[in-house]
């Protein structure tokens, strides 16, 4: 079948490389004249395969008046006369449960546990592929000794749903990464998962362009779709300018652009921007950087190391559909990456990112298919664009070819 893909990032590049290897004719299409030049250009680094808790949870609801007050709190809030922002608050709101968390908590360890299965294939199928890809594990620090009794708790639960971690003191810690000396005091204790993994995101998507380009994936850069257009008979076209493309089937994979390019249409995507940070620090060998990926739960701070390169990352704010800097949360996550690791390198030359991550309110992202028979969803993966990317396109790829899924992909529907 001829598949158009609307979106050239992380998601929309897995998805056509899918859509290929299935024997599709598939062909790429891209507002910005290069791809990964948006969400996917500066993430965290981090492919988190055991950690895909949804923020909506037991006991975020509480911490709300601390983020409308404070300009470096993790996430910021700012109300907006906007409903499609309101609507999805009440919607979060209603996902604040311990079994509503508990149960997207489960369905996303086996859309992120396929993805992992996926991504080893795909590293050794595609050597070519280079984006500082490392088995690096992951260190989550816990400051508070009664955040880490809670994490602790967790550890029973998470082996059962196919986890490996380990819990380590503040000397474990330590020996595993010795960077950490400088806040040994601070510490309480860490949960460490040998399996977690890192990469360059933008580098994945540059790879995964170039592999496409070369086996005849036709990419439109620099093309803006205009609309999508109901054509009567419960298929959709697409307008770009003075163009309208009628393929077999149509993707969308544009991350928070996708709400308003899909209204016209009636179809309602509970999507919403939650606008994060990044800043990229230069290495040298004197650096003391860390090694392995770290998250600091109290600080939601994730610092990677992408070959020459550290990668920190962090901060959510809700309210604002732009990307455009703000250099107070911007120095704010500079600071605190300095008082961790002071010695990692220049933080003045630093390059600073903005991006918008699309969320859902469960935290789930939506697969699959829509009212219109050659219309397809894959959106709202959130912070978890990357770690999701391979598992999210091989789900959709197969469901449009016709074949069984991996596991059960009626768990990312479109809600009704």
């Amino acid at each position: 079948m001829e598949v158009v893909v609307l979106g050239a990032g992380v998601i929309g590049l897995s998805t056509a490389y899918y859509l290929h290897a299935a024997g599709h004719q598939v062909s790429v299409i891209e507002r910005h004249t290069q791809t990964a030049m948006e969400t996917s250009y500066a993430n965290g680094g981090q492919l988190s395969y055991s950690y895909v808790s949804p923020l909506a949870g037991p006991g975020v609801l509480e911490k709300i008046p601390g983020w409308l007050c404070s300009s470096h709190a993790p996430m910021q809030f700012r109300p907006a006369w906007d409903l499609d922002q309101w609507r999805w608050c009440l919607a979060f709101v209603r996902a604040c449960t311990r079994q509503q968390n508990a149960q997207s908590t489960q369905q996303l360890l086996q859309l992120s546990f396929l993805s992992r299965g996926l991504m080893h294939q795909l590293v050794r199928d595609e050597p070519a592929l280079r984006f500082d890809y490392v088995r690096s594990g992951k260190l989550v620090l816990h400051r508070d000794a009664t955040a880490y009794h809670a994490a602790l708790e967790l550890l029973a639960l998470q082996k059962t749903l196919g986890c490996e971690q380990q819990a380590l003191d503040v000397d474990a810690c330590l020996k595993l990464e010795p960077a950490l000396k400088g806040i040994a005091a601070q510490l309480a204790g860490g949960i460490f998962t040998a399996s977690e993994e890192t990469g360059d995101c933008y580098r994945f998507c540059l790879g995964l362009e170039h592999l496409l380009r070369r086996r005849g994936v036709e990419f439109q850069c620099g093309t803006q779709v205009d609309a999508l257009r109901d054509c009567g008979t419960g298929l959709v076209e697409i307008s770009c300018g003075a163009r309208t493309l009628r393929p077999q089937q149509i993707v969308i994979a544009l991350g928070c652009a996708s709400t308003a390019l899909l209204k016209p249409l009636g179809i309602r995507l509970p999507v919403y921007p939650l606008r994060g940070y990044s800043l990229t620090l230069a290495t040298t060998p004197a650096s003391i950087a860390p090694a392995v990926s770290i998250t600091d739960s109290a600080r939601k701070v994730v610092y990677a190391r992408l070959g020459d390169n550290l990668r920190v990352a962090g901060m959510a704010d809700l309210g604002t559909a732009s990307a455009e800097h703000n250099q107070t949360r911007l120095m704010s996550l500079q600071r605190e990456a300095q008082r961790v690791f002071p010695d990692a390198g220049d933080y003045s030359a630093a390059a600073h990112w903005t991006g918008l991550r699309p969320a859902t309110p469960q935290g789930k992202p939506i697969l699959g298919p829509t009212r219109y028979r050659n219309l397809w969803l894959n959106v709202g993966q959130g912070a978890l664009g990357f770690t999701l990317a391979t598992g999210s396109a091989r789900l959709l790829s197969d469901w449009i070819s016709g074949k069984p899924g991996a596991i059960d992909r009626t768990l990312f529907c479109l809600p009704h």
